[in-house]
């Protein structure tokens, strides 16, 4: 016990002599019992380090069947199916299966649709072969990411496309994926699985990164303002263990911030919202290369659909909407994006705001700016209704974009 609690108190003692310095006496008792909160933190959920036969294994998830509760609540289905408009007969590319839900909606309400059900998450995949058997001839399973579907699906034509871009309810409340900072589990947000193990997960971006970097991931997939002291309380951290448990990241992006903040800040349903959602938000779209992944899947849909086809992307947070806005009006990615000086006005307004929310710039679409491939039926984004957002609220930051193939 002596030699397992030394490195600990030779750390603690460090710390404190550190942040003991020009701190007035008044506060000192204060600090201390700060530095040793920090510490404390970050060393108890660690359990050891997560050996690979923990990690999830996908292959022996028990599937729920109709009867038990849905993995997955798909988000605006009643405006999806009014957008996309499909028609009996249509080919239907479901770039992002998840649980199903949407390719359900349109199986149920259109008689004779093929979809074909694509995801990258080896789990979502045998949900759509399951699907399959219940609809036999109509569904066609792909699994893979989306900058793979042009060699997995060469010479494919389909009339009618959706993508439901981010992260699923399913891989959300399966603590062994290690998406939910709510939920104990390993590190790792790979939405892949284990199907490419040599792939980082979000442990060893947040053991390997230097505190510069690890700061640049959450500022740029984040849009965290406090990236400076979460970095420098991860870089701490793991110094004294590794960082390998979601509940321990979650404690230690906590223990960055006084007690009173660590639910100040608010979402969309003014709820409390925990500190470190951010970060988990940066770590996860960092890991799976979301955003490139999210641009590549868009010029696949732009080469497979026809002439007259609909195309509805569903997204989840500004950084999606505003790629899927600009690829759609046909602006260069590698650009920096064009700010309406309302936009602009608003950004400098709200700099104390936790959410960066442009969410408005959907209303304010530059009239006169036409795409070369799309065209563009609505100018309003569409987002979910009260009710909708009241039964289910992780749809309340939900956008629905369409688009028409020229």
């Amino acid at each position: 016990m002596l030699l397992f609690c030394s490195p600990l108190t030779l750390a603690f003692r460090r710390l404190t002599l550190r942040s003991w310095k020009g701190v007035d006496r008044d506060h000192s008792y204060r600090m201390l019992r700060q530095v040793w909160r920090r510490l404390w933190y970050s060393w108890r959920p660690y359990t050891g380090s997560v050996p690979p036969s923990l990690v999830a294994d996908l292959k022996n998830v028990e599937i729920p069947t109709q009867n038990e509760k849905s993995l997955h609540t798909p988000v605006m289905v009643k405006e999806v199916l009014q957008c996309l408009d499909i028609q009996p007969g249509q080919v239907v590319l479901d770039l992002t299966f998840g649980a199903g839900g949407h390719s359900k909606a349109i199986l149920q309400s259109v008689p004779g649709v093929t979809v074909v059900a694509a995801d990258r998450d080896p789990l979502a995949f045998q949900l759509a072969q399951h699907l399959a058997q219940e609809y036999p001839g109509q569904v066609k399973p792909v699994l893979g990411r989306f900058s793979e579907l042009d060699k997995l699906l060469p010479s494919l034509d389909v009339d009618v496309a959706l993508l439901d871009a981010g992260c699923s309810s399913m891989q959300m409340d399966l603590s062994e994926r290690g998406f939910s900072l709510s939920k104990d589990g390993p590190l790792d947000m790979r939405m892949d699985g284990d199907r490419y193990p040599d792939m980082p997960c979000a442990a060893d971006v947040v053991n390997a990164l230097d505190q510069q970097a690890l700061a640049s991931v959450l500022a740029a997939y984040g849009e965290e303002r406090h990236t400076r002291k979460i970095a420098a309380a991860i870089a701490q951290a793991r110094s004294v263990y590794p960082i390998s448990r979601t509940l321990q990241l979650a404690s230690i992006v906590a223990g960055a911030f006084p007690a009173s903040a660590l639910y100040a800040r608010r979402d969309r349903l003014q709820r409390p919202s925990h500190v470190a959602t951010k970060t988990f938000q940066a770590l996860r779209i960092f890991v799976n290369d979301e955003l490139n992944e999210l641009h590549a899947g868009l010029r696949v849909v732009q080469s497979m659909l026809r002439p007259k086809g609909r195309l509805c992307v569903l997204t989840f947070h500004s950084l999606e909407d505003r790629l899927t806005k600009r690829f759609l009006r046909g602006e260069d990615l590698a650009a920096p994006p064009r700010r309406s000086i309302r936009q602009r006005a608003r950004a400098l307004r709200e700099a104390e705001v936790e959410e960066h929310d442009e969410e408005e710039e959907g209303e304010e679409e530059e009239k006169g700016r036409e795409s070369a491939h799309w065209v563009i039926p609505q100018k309003k984004v569409m987002k979910p209704s009260e009710e909708e957002v009241q039964k289910n609220p992780r749809a309340r930051s939900a956008k629905l974009r369409t688009a028409i193939r020229r």
